[in-house]
Order: C-alpha cells, then sequence, then structure tokens
C-alpha cells in the first residue's frame, strides 16, 4: 500500500511549477527574516514554518537573516531571543545574517542609482512630500527637488552619510512615478538621517536604508529563490521588483516574492507595538510572561515545540487572511501533553478529610501509575495516610444522581488507594466545612462510580501555583475602531494559589511538565527553586471557555414564551447523538468546535443515558466517537469506570479509526 500523501499548498505548487520549468533543485534557497525590534510571537510560528518546512521538504538550505535597518527599535536582546525561539522549535537555518551585512554595497548601489538619474535627494518637509503624494483615487505631484542634477545629489547623498545634517532634513527617494496607481511607487523613500547607535554597526552610518529597499536587495545578495512574505506585503512586490529590475544579473539567481495569509489568533493581539506597551505598562512581567503569545511566554508556560508545529500544520497555508480559534492551539498542546506528561496528583482548593478507622500512626506508599499512554513511564510511590487533603468542589452535603464525588453516606474511590465513605462533616461558627470525616474500606473491588485525587496531608509538600487565562475577554481585542485594546483586559487573567502536592514533585526541575489529574497540565517555571515550587497552568483537561462562551449566548437569547406551539427542547444525548453522524465528514477546525459542543452538552447526560450508545455498530465510528468523548467528561467528573465502561474503551481501542482510538485513549 503507497503512503498516502498530502495535496500541496499553492506555495509548493509554485516552486514545482518553477523546478518543472528548469529551476535546478539546488538553486532553491528560502528565508526567515524577522526584525530583531522585538520577541517572536505565535503568528510568527506559521512564516517559521512555512520557510523551514520547505527547506526540509526539497532539502534546501533555509538563512535566518535579521532586516536590522532601524537602529531605534533593534536590540541584541531581541536577536538572541530570535534565535533561541527558532532553535527551541527544532529548525536549524544554514546561514545567520544580518542586513547591516549589505549597507555598503547597498549604499553603493544607491549611488549607482543616483548618477543614472533613479534617485534623488528630497529636502522637504515629511508634511510636505505627503501632501504632493496624493490618495489611492488621485495622483501625486512631483516635488520641487525631483529634478535636481546628479551632481547635487550625490553631494548632498555622500553629506548625509558623513553626518553634515540633522535628522529630517534630507532623504534619498527613488525616482520611478508620482502619478504611479500603486502608491508605494510615488518616489519611495530609500535612505532617512538617523543618528543612532546600531547594535552591530555603532556609530560607522548616520543613514540607514528602508526597509523596501533592502528587503529584496538582501534577497538578491544571498541568492533567495523564493521570499515568502505575509499578505501585506503583496501591494510591495510591485516595488520589490522594480529594485531588483535596476542591479539584476541575469545569470543569477532572481528571487520571487509570494505572499500568504498571516496567522491571526482569537483573544490575541499580535502587533509587536502593543505587545511592548503591555510589557512597558506592566500589565503582564516581561516578554516572556505566559499570558503572552509570544514564543517565549507560551515555552515558559508549558507548550511544547511539538504542539506548536502541530498547530501550524493543522491551520495551513492559506491565500486569505482569517482568525484561527485559540481553542485549536490550545487542544494540540493537550494533545501533545496527554501522550508526554507524567500523572501526579495536586490539590489546589483543599478540604481536610480524615478517616477515622485508619490508624493514626499508620502509614502506607502506594503503587501509582506514572502514564497510561506511555507504557514505559513506569510507576511511582505516593504516601497514605489518616488525614488527606482533597478538593472542596469534589464534596457536597447533598447531591443528586449526576454528582459522581463525594456526598454524606456516599462512596468514592480514592485514585490508586481505597474506597471510602462520608460520615460526617465538623463545621465553623460561620457554617463553612473546615473537616469531612469518613472511614475506609480495603474491599477495593467494589464497584463505586466516582473516583478523587487526593494528597496525604502528613506528606504533601506545599508550592505556588499560578493559574493563567486569557489575557483578553475580547475574540478581537484591537480590532474596534473606538475602542482601546487594553479596555479587553481580563482583569482574571492571573490568578495566585496556594497549593498541596505529592511528594515525588520535590525535585521537579524547571520546565518539566506533568498532570495533575483531573485538573490540567502544569509546568515548573523558572521563578521556581528548591525551597519554593512555583508552578504554571499550562492548559485544562478541558475548554472551559467553551461552556462560558455558550452561558453567555443563552444570557443573551430571547426568552421564549409558552405556547401550545412550542417545540420541546431536544435532549442533551440526541443532540450528541446528532453531531456525532456527521463527526468524521467535518474538517479538523469544524471537528474542535462540534468536540466542544459535545464536551458542554455532556455536562447534562446521566451514565444511564450513555451506556446504551455503547452498543453502537462498528460503522458509525462518528456515534462512537461523540460517545467516548461524552464518556472522557463523566470520567473526569468522577464517574467509576465499570466493565461495561472497559469493554466499550478496549473496543474503540482496537478501532482502525484514528479519531476514536485518541478519545480512547484519552479516557
Amino acid at each position: 500500500m503507497s503512503e498516502e500523501r498530502k495535496p500541496l499548498n499553492f506555495l509548493e505548487q509554485i516552486i514545482e511549477e518553477d523546478l518543472a520549468n528548469g529551476m535546478p533543485k539546488n538553486k532553491l534557497r528560502f528565508r526567515f527574516p524577522p526584525e530583531p525590534n522585538g520577541y517572536l510571537h505565535i503568528g510568527h510560528t506559521k512564516a517559521i514554518g512555512i520557510s523551514f518546512g520547505l527547506g526540509e521538504k526539497y532539502n534546501a538550505p533555509v538563512n535566518l537573516r535579521f532586516d536590522d535597518t532601524n537602529p531605534a527599535k533593534e536590540e541584541q536582546e531581541y536577536v538572541d531571543a530570535i534565535k533561541e525561539d527558532v532553535s527551541w522549535l527544532g529548525y536549524k537555518w544554514d546561514k545567520e545574517l544580518f542586513s547591516s551585512d549589505y549597507f555598503q554595497q547597498l549604499y553603493d548601489w544607491a549611488v549607482l542609482f543616483i548618477k543614472e538619474g533613479k534617485a534623488y535627494v528630497d529636502s522637504q518637509s515629511s508634511e510636505a512630500m505627503a501632501e504632493q503624494k496624493g490618495t489611492p483615487t488621485q495622483p501625486g505631484v512631483d516635488g520641487p527637488y525631483r529634478n535636481r542634477s546628479v551632481a547635487e545629489n550625490l553631494d548632498l547623498f555622500e553629506r548625509m552619510k558623513a553626518g553634515e545634517f540633522e535628522e529630517g532634513e534630507h532623504i534619498l527617494r527613488a525616482k520611478i512615478d508620482m502619478q504611479h496607481p500603486n502608491m508605494l511607487m510615488r518616489d519611495p523613500i530609500m535612505y532617512r538621517i538617523l543618528k543612532k547607535h546600531h547594535h552591530r554597526t555603532g556609530n560607522d552610518w548616520c543613514i540607514y536604508p528602508m526597509y523596501d529597499w533592502t528587503h529584496g536587495e538582501s534577497d538578491y545578495i544571498e541568492q533567495i529563490s523564493h521570499s515568502l512574505c505575509s499578505l501585506e506585503f503583496k501591494p510591495h512586490r510591485e516595488l520589490y521588483d522594480w529594485f531588483l529590475d535596476q542591479v539584476i544579473d541575469p545569470n543569477l539567481v532572481r528571487p520571487k516574492q509570494r505572499e500568504f495569509a498571516r496567522l491571526n489568533l482569537s483573544y490575541t493581539i499580535m502587533s509587536k507595538r502593543k505587545l511592548l506597551k503591555l510589557v512597558e505598562d506592566g500589565i503582564v512581567k516581561g516578554w516572556d510572561d505566559p499570558r503572552m503569545p509570544t514564543i517565549s511566554g507560551l515555552r515558559r508556560r508549558g507548550y511544547t515545540p511539538n504542539a506548536l508545529r502541530k498547530f501550524v500544520e493543522t491551520v495551513g497555508v492559506a491565500k486569505r487572511d482569517n482568525v484561527i480559534d485559540v481553542s485549536l492551539l490550545e487542544f494540540c498542546i493537550r494533545e501533545d501533553l496527554n501522550k508526554t506528561a507524567p500523572r501526579v496528583m495536586a490539590v489546589l482548593d483543599p478540604i481536610k478529610l480524615v478517616i477515622t478507622n485508619y490508624s493514626e500512626e499508620k502509614e502506607e506508599w502506594l503503587e501509582a501509575e506514572n502514564n497510561q499512554e506511555d507504557e514505559s513511564a513506569g510507576y511511582r510511590k505516593v504516601p497514605f495516610s489518616r488525614e488527606l487533603y482533597i478538593e472542596k468542589e469534589d464534596f457536597k452535603e447533598e447531591a443528586g444522581s449526576k454528582f459522581f464525588r463525594l456526598k454524606l453516606g456516599g462512596e468514592v474511590r480514592l485514585k490508586n488507594a481505597y474506597i471510602i465513605k462520608a460520615e460526617s462533616v465538623v463545621k465553623d461558627v460561620k457554617g463553612n466545612i473546615t473537616e469531612i470525616h469518613g472511614t475506609y474500606s480495603e474491599d477495593t473491588s467494589k464497584k463505586v462510580k466516582g473516583t478523587l485525587h487526593w494528597v496525604s496531608i502528613k506528606h504533601a509538600i506545599k508550592a505556588e501555583v499560578r493559574e493563567y487565562d486569557r489575557l483578553f475577554m475580547d475574540e478581537a481585542p484591537d480590532s474596534h475602531e473606538d475602542k482601546d485594546f487594553m479596555e479587553f483586559l481580563n482583569p482574571n487573567s492571573l490568578k495566585t494559589i496556594d497549593a498541596f502536592v505529592e511528594p515525588s514533585l520535590l525535585n521537579a526541575k524547571v520546565g518539566e511538565r506533568f498532570q495533575f489529574q483531573r485538573l490540567g497540565y502544569f509546568n515548573v517555571d523558572l521563578d521556581s527553586s528548591s525551597n519554593k515550587l512555583i508552578f504554571n497552568k499550562t492548559v485544562g483537561l478541558r475548554d472551559t471557555w467553551a461552556k462560558q462562551e455558550t452561558a453567555h449566548k443563552a444570557e443573551n437569547k430571547p426568552v421564549q414564551q409558552n405556547s401550545s406551539n412550542a417545540q420541546p427542547q431536544r435532549k442533551a444525548i440526541d443532540v450528541v447523538q446528532q453531531l456525532g453522524k456527521k463527526y468524521t465528514n467535518l474538517p479538523e477546525a469544524k471537528q474542535l468546535k462540534a468536540k466542544a459542543e459535545i464536551q458542554e452538552l455532556a455536562k447534562n447526560i446521566s451514565y444511564d443515558e450513555l451506556q446504551p450508545l455503547f452498543n453502537t455498530a462498528a460503522k458509525k465510528v462518528g456515534t462512537r466517537i461523540a460517545t467516548m468523548i461524552v464518556l472522557g467528561v463523566l470520567v473526569k467528573n468522577g464517574l467509576e469506570k465499570n466493565a461495561e465502561v472497559n469493554d466499550f474503551i478496549s473496543k474503540a481501542l482496537e478501532d482502525s479509526n484514528t479519531l476514536l482510538v485518541e478519545e480512547a485513549k484519552a479516557v
């Protein structure tokens, strides 16, 4: 059986056509050209993935080139951070280069332009030049200095380079066409005076080339075959080609600029300027704050290179801009960490559980599986004693049949330990429960519906947990013309918790990732030390925002008046079955939305309603997937696995459908 081949994206099609038309494969060369004026963010992972991915596909070199033409905003710190991020993502560049390497060549070409009558020094104010440039519907007009003599232009340009003039006194412009329909072609600026220290060239230069002039010529110097840019550069392509036309050697490779849609993410801003404002205003604690969409922030939060690469691959390469739901990014990290993260127990909101029939002096070290997804992960020992911490939300004095956790008179299983029964509670003067008293049974074969995580108080390690949420509450915080993006900041984007974790985490190293069972994925923060463990919450086990958005829509939905014609509301289990029928035919992004909807519906489905779907025919794989998703929610909420559940999961694990297998593994 031949290996399944993915269809080519439009950039690959362009390259394949060039190769078919005679371009030698050994002439392919790509580049990733960041400006070192800030930290890379999640949007850049797409550009990185495209260029380096093509390099891997065609076994072609990829340059890492820093377009460092603006010393006012560029720093060595950003260069170092960019190199670290690209390396961390798993990519290797062929050459590390800088546009500043070409300052002398660019200057020499500019002098040639002047001599050929293709460039001139303009001495007007920026306001006057802007007025003369016209509008998209109105042509520009020639300025008073456009026809200076070659000799005067050469003299002024040399004196600009020598530092005789102040910033803004003169600029060098290309002499193209002030009536051109593309405003970028109306005598664009090539050089401006900037008396700033450059991070590499120091004070050698006080005139610096503009981006449009530098970019294409740098590609040409490096013999880049395909210059891949985001869509906002499409109007610049004509100027890119015009500049190349003036210097090109027909015997050398001519770079070809082509554009792809940039990556936009919901609830996120991608502007370096706005990200810098968050840093400078102290909204976040630096570029690598785990709430930031920077690669360094995502790394600190616990994201993996595999998850980010999978995310970019899933998003794909498009010709039109669109906004990707941030839940897809969160889905990718859950999928990755589910396979690799060791399982441990931690309690974030503790309440004391006293097992009254367990001896005060006794303690046991029980065996616990490290990761059921990884057979090589092995086992560890966890201590058990008379007094434990459990989560407050895992206990209710009274609860209905859908509450699978602990209640008075009810029984649950403690993960890796015994079955316990809640007998009584202790309350303070305000009526708040301070302790739960219960008894344990050594008969672990009994069937109970709930399973809880716990930590032995005697052995618990105190830790700080930083629970991060989305930084903005609006899906597109910088898209409102009448409002500043800062108005949409989430006041609850960071919550610091004093938690208790099992003692196996005492020696956890910075950067290590774990699944806190039933809670989510966490990693050890850079601030952590041997004296104080600090964990960052990477992502929850489920998409909690889907629940909030559903609730928000419900709040804003008009109330339907009761009438004899009103349609009865469909049962949640029926809606799940309907979603399941279409599930396998949906594209991945829509599957994720359907999955989130199923997980929300699962909160209103009982085990008794779900159990009949365990017998769904094998060919109805979509319904079986939906059933497995619901089962995952019930188990997460404390449903104890019985023989029927285990049999359903076992059959799913043997299925040929990878989606069903993955969902079964997650349960």
